[in-house]
């Protein structure tokens, strides 16, 4: 941050441009409570690049981005996004300022010139493509001439602020805000709620921040529950913005007609998430499904993959599967499993979501290693990854890894898979405690899976089963019979994915 400079007083003009020093940008942190491990690599939440510095916390609501020279206002903007929970973007120019652009004394250098055109508008090096998934964004900067330095402004301009919460703050020497902040909400549609900006010192205690932190009463980034089942309204708030259903339907083995009914069968009755596949042969029947139940398309929650023999022309698979169900956008893509060309794959995926093609990407089959050597590779922090789970097969090292990079986990096979359903359904540890409850053993299984925070998504075609595999929500599992459930891990996978 540079020292504010009092326009009317040269001395302290130029210790404060002066000490605008051109100094190495400092590393972001890369860990974070949510969206990322000490171990995990620095990905974006969903349209997020993370080569532009921004810290990723998954959350997806609240951003503190700033601009900064010596780094004072850096260390206010990370204050503020460590006590919010919030992610974090540097904005930097593409050029960096020399101590010579900063130089007041000098009325042909480069702040000089920026700082007296008010159209002036300094190119930043990076982007934050998902923007829209925030809801708040704190702007820091520090005072120039009175003003905040110009290339706020074309961050401002840079993106749709429209229905967001914009709260400046500034650093400086002795002055105020001044005038800058209502000359920058001028730069934002009418939409826009514009807080009242603070200005601090370079000495600012973390008490200060704070408190002007709860004086707005800004909701920390967590409390958006990210990754966490609100069994009230039944669903996951994944890292890219979207909701999803925590309990749905696979339609794996259901094919044409069989299909539409099943997928009619689940939204009669309330179910509002259908998994498909490529490899299903059934993406027409779901969209069919799909558009003939007089649900409105943005209350239902379609997921579908991609196979590895379509990894080497990802771009055309997916406007294969789009013209296939015809409903106008997948909710979710994933990756089917690991395969040849994976990376470009994902990328393919991750330029739909910008397109608008796609709103969420994930893998399926995708364990610790498998995610250690892929997310390094990519953009996209994935909002879902879907493995096969059920009680002889837990995943209880591979569910909370997942769920530490704050990606929402959803089992596949919850009921054993086709051959093994019978004996899952019979194990006496899960009829006693479907007996306990006046409950089905099938709903037994499927609760362990929400309350381990794991989205299910059993195959039927029988409506009536359909139907009890969405009632789960009159009973609830004691500690006592989640440890007697966890106990039934045999590491007993029932497919080769």
């Amino acid at each position: 941050m540079k020292r504010v400079i009092v326009c009317l007083c040269v001395f302290l003009a130029v210790l404060g441009f002066s000490a605008c020093r051109n100094k190495a940008q400092i590393k972001h942190r890369e860990q974070s409570a949510v969206m990322l491990t000490t171990s995990a690599p620095s990905l974006q939440s969903q349209g997020n690049n993370a080569s532009d510095g921004l810290k990723t916390e998954g959350q997806g609501r609240i951003l503190v981005a700033y601009f900064s020279c010596t780094g004072t206002t850096e260390k206010i903007a990370r204050s503020a996004a460590d006590m919010l929970d919030a992610d974090i973007y540097r904005i930097t120019p593409e050029i960096p300022y020399t101590q010579a652009d900063l130089n007041y004394n000098n009325p042909s250098s480069r702040g000089n010139r920026e700082q007296n055109d008010p159209s002036a508008r300094p190119v930043i090096s990076g982007s934050v493509e998902g923007m829209g998934n925030y809801d708040t964004v704190l702007l820091g900067y520090p005072i120039w001439h009175g003003q905040a330095p110009r290339i706020i402004s074309t961050f401002l301009e840079s993106y749709d602020f429209g229905g967001k919460t914009i709260v400046p703050f500034c650093t400086s020497h002795s002055s105020g805000m001044g005038s800058s902040g209502t000359n920058l909400h001028g730069l934002c549609p009418d939409t826009v709620t514009w807080l009242s900006g603070k200005r601090f010192p370079a000495d600012a205690s973390n008490e200060i921040i704070k408190e002007w932190i709860d004086s707005m009463d800004i909701p920390a980034a967590g409390a958006h529950n990210v990754g966490t089942f609100d069994f009230e309204t039944r669903t996951v708030l994944l890292n890219s913005g979207y909701e999803m259903p925590i309990m749905g339907l696979g339609t794996y083995s259901l094919s044409d007609e069989q299909c539409v009914d099943s997928v009619t069968a689940l939204l009669e009755a309330g179910g509002r998430l259908i998994d498909t596949a490529y490899m299903y042969h059934n993406e027409v029947a779901v969209g069919q499904g799909v558009r003939e139940s007089g649900v409105p398309r943005e209350e239902i929650f379609v997921t579908t993959k991609l196979y590895p023999n379509q990894f080497d022309n990802a771009a055309e698979a997916i406007d294969e599967a789009l013209e296939k169900m015809d409903i106008g956008y997948i909710d979710l893509m994933l990756l089917h499993h690991p395969g040849t060309n994976d990376v470009e794959a994902y990328r393919a995926m991750e330029q739909a979501v910008k397109d608008g093609k796609i709103r969420s990407i994930g893998l399926s089959n995708w364990y610790v290693k498998e995610l250690e050597d892929f997310l390094p590779q990519v953009t996209i922090m994935p909002a879902v990854v879907q493995n096969e789970i059920h009680p002889y097969y837990q995943e209880n090292d591979v569910i909370p890894y997942i769920q530490d990079l704050g990606i929402v986990v959803q089992g596949w096979y919850p009921l054993g898979g086709r051959g093994h359903t019978g004996e899952l359904l019979g194990d006496g540890t899960i009829t006693a405690i479907a007996a306990a409850h006046g409950v089905s053993p099938a709903q037994v299984i499927l609760r362990w899976n929400l309350q381990k925070g794991v989205v299910v998504i059993p195959g039927s075609s029988n409506p009536d089963h359909i139907r009890e595999n969405l009632d789960l929500f009159g009973f609830s599992l004691t500690e006592e019979e989640m440890a007697r459930m966890n106990a039934l891990d045999r590491n007993e996978k029932h497919d080769w994915y």
